[in-house]
């Protein structure tokens, strides 16, 4: 519960930043949030702590919890953080709106040799296929296709991919997808990537690929998403220490 309390008052907070609720360019002390949000102190701090990881704020000793006005003027689509979910539902999201899902496919297939290296599977294991598209307001901006192993989640079904399966991982089973390693690269589009994306026949797509790992360290899902250029666009927070 105090997981989901957190993440839905950095949401409301990223909602409110970028609808100019602060003007001052300062947000509110602690205790003034605590009261706000009916939540204790510690949830204000946790939710602070994660945004500021995220470049989302900054805190100046003495003056008080500031907004980042480059992340205003920079803002990236993908937001991934210190976070014990690493799913793109929630992960991904345009001025505090998370994506829409549309399946375009899902099927049991026998994965291929890479698949079954990628996720460490046995030659007669089988895996489902999940392709859906991911969109703003019916904007698309990226199609993702992935590959879980059917023994890791044997009652997947069609109403649980159109939400977060990360989250209904987490809700059903208790675990949590919290580690990944990606590669993020550009290449020309595809025919099937311009249908889908609206993209012109010379214009390429952002790709994001790599495997999500649940946090007893089980390769959970080989998954590669394709981005419309325009989206491409990912920001980090680097500490540098003395």
């Amino acid at each position: 519960m105090a997981e989901l309390v957190y993440k839905k008052i950095i949401a409301d907070l990223k909602k409110k930043i970028f609808a100019g609720k602060f003007p001052s360019m300062r947000l509110p002390d602690e205790r003034s949030l605590s009261e706000y949000y009916s939540v204790s102190r510690s949830s204000i701090k946790r939710a602070l702590t994660r945004m500021a990881s995220d470049g989302v704020i900054f805190k100046k000793r003495g003056s008080g919890t500031f907004i980042n006005p480059l992340y205003l003027k920079n803002e990236s689509v993908f937001n991934y953080g210190e976070s014990s979910n690493m799913g793109v539902s929630d992960n991904f999201e345009m001025n505090g709106k998370s994506p829409q899902i549309k399946v375009l496919n899902f099927e049991v297939i026998r994965p291929t040799e890479e698949i079954q290296h990628d996720l460490f599977l046995k030659p007669d294991d089988f895996v489902y296929k999940i392709d859906r598209l991911r969109l703003f307001d019916e904007q698309p901006f990226m199609i993702e296709t992935g590959y879980i192993p059917i023994k890791i989640l044997p009652s997947l079904s069609l109403k649980k991919i159109e939400g977060s399966i990360f989250s209904y991982v987490e809700q059903a089973f208790g675990q949590t997808v919290s580690k990944s390693f990606l590669s993020i690269f550009a290449e020309p589009s595809t025919k099937y990537d311009q249908d889908l994306l609206h993209l012109k026949p010379n214009e390429p797509v952002g790709v994001m690929e790599g495997i999500f790992f649940l946090n007893n360290g089980t390769p959970f899902e080989f998954s590669r998403m394709r981005l419309h250029y325009k989206y491409m666009k990912y920001n980090t927070f680097v500490t540098i220490s003395d």
